[in-house]
């Protein structure tokens, strides 16, 4: 008796009676206001931003308890390409490999308009088959509105009851025609992601003025989710939005 209580003790040790604690879906904008500096911009500051050792320290804290990523770009309804499919996140060489791989990615041709709706579904549909994790986050990176495709007011309406997390990280980008709007665009962006985009009783907008602050603001948001898990009491490094921008009046019609 003693010898198979030791036997089923070493079996729940052991990485077979590992579980998922946390399925995260990573979407981002490759629409035609990003450009190919920028796309760049994004997937190297992603990939460094999972390489940072405060990040990967909370992402690889417990063996019993891994984490499930997959990362995918989004534009126009119908375009959504995975660059990683679900992936357990287990040991140190996982982030080196998906950090490279992200390095060495190439732009594919992806259409102008921006369907948030869409990709919002796009990423309820990949969390959908990771039932098996504790919690299952989607986060959506953009640096605008949608122009087409159903309206996020509407696709959020319909997640209401899938059980999953919607995060967003707003991108402010500057338009060389009319000098530095990015805090304006940021401010307004924010409002519009709270209204119709991020889902569940913890979310949350972080925000980046410009692409080239984008790897700060990706580990920001990885750190607040992943501490958010680990330690429900552990205190939140994010910008506060206000700390940014002054408030924008938000136009419920658009």
């Amino acid at each position: 008796m003693i010898r198979l209580l030791a036997t089923f003790l070493c079996l729940l040790a052991s990485p077979l009676a590992a579980q998922c604690r946390q399925a995260l879906a990573l979407g981002l904008d490759v629409s035609g206001s990003v450009d190919s500096r920028e796309y760049r911009l994004q997937l190297d500051g992603l990939a460094s931003a999972l390489r940072r050792p405060e990040v990967a320290q909370l992402i690889l804290s417990n063996p019993a308890t891994f984490v499930r990523l997959a990362i995918f770009e989004w534009s126009e309804t119908g375009h959504q390409r995975v660059l990683l499919d679900w992936t357990d996140l287990r040991r140190a060489d996982d982030l080196q490999r998906i950090g490279q791989r992200l390095n060495a990615t190439k732009r594919s041709a992806a259409p102008q308009g921006t369907a948030v709706g869409s990709a919002m579904l796009t990423g309820a549909d990949l969390l959908a088959s990771q039932t098996d994790c504790w919690r299952r986050t989607l986060d959506l990176s953009g640096d605008g509105k949608h122009n087409l495709g159903p309206h996020p007011r509407d696709v959020k309406k319909a997640l209401q009851n899938q059980g999953i997390t919607i995060n967003g990280l707003v991108i402010g980008a500057d338009d060389p025609a009319t000098g530095d709007v990015r805090y304006v665009q940021v401010g307004e962006l924010s409002a519009y992601y709270q209204a119709w985009v991020i889902l569940g009783p913890d979310a949350f907008v972080e925000v980046a003025l410009g692409f080239e602050a984008y790897e700060d603001a990706m580990t920001r948001k990885l750190i607040r989710e992943l501490e958010g898990l680990e330690l429900s009491t552990a205190p939140v490094h994010s910008v506060d939005i206000a700390d940014l921008v002054r408030p924008i009046p938000f136009d419920p019609a658009q």
